[in-house]
């Protein structure tokens, strides 16, 4: 038999697909795992757990889903927003904003079944919402409660195609600030030969030199109007066109910024359409159409395809990249230095993936988004060497992370470069990417608690910069409490880098803190009434206990408590290839009978060959107190391992206290038989 010493110095592969079981001719093999849950790979290799969630509030309304939505004013003020059925309501620095004793909410026009697709765009105190179903919205904050949402009023334009039929328009005022009527000579070239339409109320028309907005309707020849801009005469005239945003035609269901500009695409009506508001003036979509077209006036282009393949998300990069159900394309002005303006807009296509419709991001040089089915992520980047975009998929080692689809995407630049996936069935899926280290390792988190006979449900995701160096990622979360469906806005506390204060572990879900008096009772738990709670008393564990009439017991009394409920971290190692006399361990013989974990601030840290074989590393010696807590420790634990002879040698490493655990590397000892 053969005694071998294998390393496996870092986890940079992350969760792997069972698909590749046999291939350990990947490079990345050795490094993956094949179950990485509730565990972050770090850039430098090492696989940590992650840190507990914060409980901050339940949602509004814990009976329908619910949506978060980051809001940065400036780099010090950040505010998470909570979306849910025809209300807003706002969190910062940790808490919910409250005003007069209760949450500050205001009212939004979007159902439970739309939250999901909106999209936004963000500059400085104010904040665009695109939904098809509604007109465009403006998010403005004055202060901490002090918000309005109202509807953007664009001027002059954007305008559909002009009239070509024989179909006039008289108005009956033409000085601005007039009210009258618009009255049609016939219905041919208006809304599909419809003519007028009770959906036209709100719309913008271009009438000779001048604007209108329609006010209400009368019939589908005549409907009532308010006087804009001042039209030359009141004739009768073939020379009008119909705004492009209206619940006629739907409104846009994507925006961004680029180059000093405004830009929608995709209504109901124009799906392949870009409308571009004039150069630093972001609601006035002019395009100038009787005049001489300046590089400063509105754009709009629609892209030539032989589908018609709606936009889904656009990001703004070196270039403004556009998805589309059908593919990817880059809109430039011409030259990589060249701004866009009305006479050079130059659209390319560079994929055929096709988009679903999740807004994609923007991560470093290149866009991360999701293809139609939601299973791939794409990484579409500039390559010198074809000279144009590629998107490889960023999910092809790990295809099995995605099941069910995702839902929503968040980008954590600070510390890791996460980017996190909240997916259909519940799962929180983190991607740890690092482009220029070559880490693209995938991990999964299941939170805490339960929803039914299943585990908790993470809805959504969202992150926010914070005063800190440190990003912050909130989540909400689905459980049965006490009987009930709650669904509770919370966030993934901060990574503590120097686990020194052993008090100061965050490592339990939807958590609270007390910090005080030595005390045996502990109130103000009702978010987690009747369940099983898990509990670190001054740094040391104890025993779980029932939280009841939303408090608990200790038995013996702690003035630094941190109670919330437990979750475990899971590594699973490949199967071992160790080599042998004769050729590679797969498939032979073989017992794993040592190994030496290498750790860095960990303590109550199991080993084993399978979860019913776990061997539980010892820190705590005879000097240590029972009823304190123990440093964290640093360094090699030899442990002997339990394993029998088999053909996988896979190895489990398990933390389901409330402790740190960091795994810098592994090093198995074990003797392969050749026969």
């Amino acid at each position: 038999m053969a005694r071998v010493a294998v390393q496996l110095t870092n986890f940079t592969g992350g969760e792997l697909s069972p698909r590749l079981d046999g291939r350990n001719d990947l490079q990345k093999y050795p490094t993956g795992c094949k179950t990485l849950e509730n565990m972050i790979v770090f850039p430098h290799g090492s696989a940590a757990r992650r840190s507990g969630t914060q409980f901050v509030a339940e949602v509004k309304d814990s009976s329908k889903e619910t949506r978060l939505i980051p809001f940065e004013f400036s780099t010090t003020q950040t505010y998470m927003l909570e979306f849910g059925n025809q209300y807003i309501r706002f969190y910062k620095d940790d808490g919910q904003i409250l005003s007069s004793g209760s949450a500050y909410e205001i009212s939004s026009p979007y159902l439970e079944a739309e939250l999901f697709d909106i999209k936004f765009a963000q500059s400085a105190d104010v904040m665009y919402i695109c939904h098809p179903n509604h007109p465009v919205k403006k998010l403005s904050r004055t202060g901490h409660t002090s918000w309005s949402l109202a509807s953007v009023e664009f001027t002059n334009g954007p305008f559909m195609d002009h009239n070509i039929e024989t179909t006039t328009m008289t108005a009956s005022h033409t000085n601005a600030g007039h009210t009258g009527t618009l009255t049609l000579s016939s219905t041919t070239g208006v809304n599909s030969n419809q003519g007028w339409l009770a959906t036209d109320v709100g719309r913008l028309v271009h009438i000779l030199d001048g604007h209108v907005k329609i006010t209400g309707y009368t019939s589908s020849t005549v409907v009532d109007m308010e006087v804009l801009s001042d039209i030359s005469n009141g004739s009768s005239t073939t020379d009008f066109a119909l705004g492009s945003f209206s619940s006629t035609t739907g409104h846009p269901s994507c925006v961004t910024f680029f180059e000093q500009r405004l830009v929608f695409a995709a209504t109901l009506s124009q799906p392949q359409t870009l409308f571009f508001s004039k150069s630093g003036d972001y609601e006035n979509m002019d395009d100038n159409y009787h005049g001489t077209v300046a590089d400063d006036d509105a754009i709009i282009y629609t892209i030539a395809s032989n589908q018609v393949n709606a936009i889904r998300f656009m990001t703004a990069t070196r270039t403004l990249i556009i998805g589309t159900a059908g593919g990817e394309f880059a809109v430039s002005g011409g030259g990589t230095d060249i701004a866009i303006t009305p006479t050079n807009i130059l659209i390319k296509k560079q994929s055929n993936n096709g988009a679903a419709n999740v807004d994609a991001l923007a991560v470093g040089n290149a866009t991360l988004f999701l293809q139609r089915a939601k299973r791939k992520l794409r990484e579409l980047a500039y390559n010198f060497d074809v000279d144009g975009y590629i998107a490889p998929d960023l999910t092809i080692l790990a295809e099995h992370i995605s099941e069910g689809g995702f839902k929503q995407l968040s980008y954590q630049q600070e510390p890791n470069q996460v980017i996190w996936c909240a997916r259909n069935d519940g799962q929180l899926v983190g991607l740890t990417y690092q482009r220029e280290q070559q880490v693209v390792a995938w991990h999964r988190h299941i939170f805490g608690g339960a929803f039914g006979s299943g585990n908790s449900v993470c809805e959504s995701v969202a992150t926010i910069p914070t005063d800190d160096s440190e990003y912050q990622t909130w989540v909400i979360i689905k459980r049965t409490i006490n009987g009930a469906t709650k669904r509770y806005v919370e966030f993934i506390n901060q990574y503590d880098f120097d686990e020194a204060d052993d008090t100061s572990f965050n490592f339990l879900d939807s958590q609270l803190a007390y910090n005080g008096s030595a005390v045996t009772t502990i109130s103000g738990l009702a978010h987690l009434e009747g369940q099983t709670v898990s509990v670190l008393a001054d740094g040391a564990t104890h025993p779980d206990v029932v939280v009841s009439s939303g408090e608990i017991t200790l038995s013996r009394s702690a003035s630094k408590v941190k109670i919330g409920l437990s979750y475990t971290s899971l590594l699973q190692t490949m199967r071992i290839d160790a080599g042998s006399q004769n050729g590679t361990s797969q498939s032979k013989t073989k017992r794993i009978y040592e190994i030496t974990a290498r750790l860095y601030e960990s303590i109550g840290v199991e080993i084993g060959p399978d979860l019913d074989n776990m061997e539980r590393i010892p820190f705590r010696s005879s000097a240590n107190a029972m009823d304190s807590g123990i440093n964290v420790f640093t360094g090699d634990k030899e442990i002997e391992f339990r394993g029998n002879y088999e053909t996988d040698g896979f190895i489990f490493v398990r933390q389901n206290q409330p402790l740190p655990l960091t795994i810098l590397s592994l090093y198995p000892k074990l003797q392969t038989n050749d026969g």
